[in-house]
């Protein structure tokens, strides 16, 4: 049976959203978990050349997209970042985290490589929004870190779930990846979901004054592989 190609399933899927009765209103979908390609577009960056994926799906509401390098071809070890959206750190360049810089890591080593995916998860503060991770700040501010100021505001430390990243991935013919990243969990939540991790790749930048406390929370409290010994700012 011929494998179809990305080119394939995007062309079916968008063909078949302009029809779908319920395109407007993805969340009345009576399918148990419907993911869809909804637009493809050239993706010129600074960090390198792209194409960028959008999808619909009807579990979340959420517009979570992939920036996609090189040919996906088998669907095997395909170089994969799953990065959770932080509009403070990407895009506002807070030094509070380690994101933007992850990201943007996540890019250039990418395009290094001529192959690979970055899919950007619409999963802000760990699952609980934007503005319920700035009361976190506020939380943080007052001493508490960020595993303990998620809990004072009634989330779990990590709200996330990847079941929708991973059906992002199936859709496209992704079957194994060598996942970027330090945080065991989301190997695990990966697999759970379908998609095999052949090789973890350590993602680890080098702390500054700003974040290492909160680097050091993700190694003791929520299990991150770190090193944290890149020496001191």
């Amino acid at each position: 049976m011929d494998v179809p190609s990305i080119e394939q399933i995007i062309k079916e899927d968008i063909e078949f959203l302009r029809h779908c009765p319920g395109r407007d209103n993805c969340a009345a979908c009576e399918e148990s978990t419907c993911v869809m390609v909804a637009a493809v577009a050239d993706f010129p960056t600074a960090y390198g050349h792209f194409t960028i994926v959008g999808f619909v799906n009807n579990k979340d509401g959420k517009d979570h997209i992939m920036i996609v390098k090189g040919d996906i071809g088998n669907g095997e070890n395909v170089l994969l970042r799953v990065h959770s959206a932080c509009l403070t750190g990407d895009a506002l360049g807070s030094m509070r985290c380690d994101c933007g810089p992850q990201l943007h890591h996540a890019l250039e080593r990418i395009e290094q490589e001529g192959r690979g995916i970055v899919l950007y998860h619409q999963a802000e503060g760990r699952g609980i929004g934007l503005v319920n991770k700035l009361r976190a700040y506020a939380l943080q501010d007052a001493g508490y870190d960020t595993y303990d100021a998620n809990v004072m505001l009634g989330f779990p430390p990590d709200a996330r779930n990847y079941e929708i990243p991973a059906e992002m991935l199936k859709k496209i013919g992704v079957k194994s990846v060598r996942l970027l990243t330090n945080n065991p969990e989301k190997v695990a939540e990966l697999e759970q979901y379908g998609i095999k991790v052949t090789e973890r790749v350590p993602h680890e930048l080098p702390p500054h004054l700003h974040n290492r406390e909160y680097l050091k929370t993700k190694k003791e409290r929520f299990g991150h592989l770190l090193e944290l010994d890149h020496g001191r700012d």
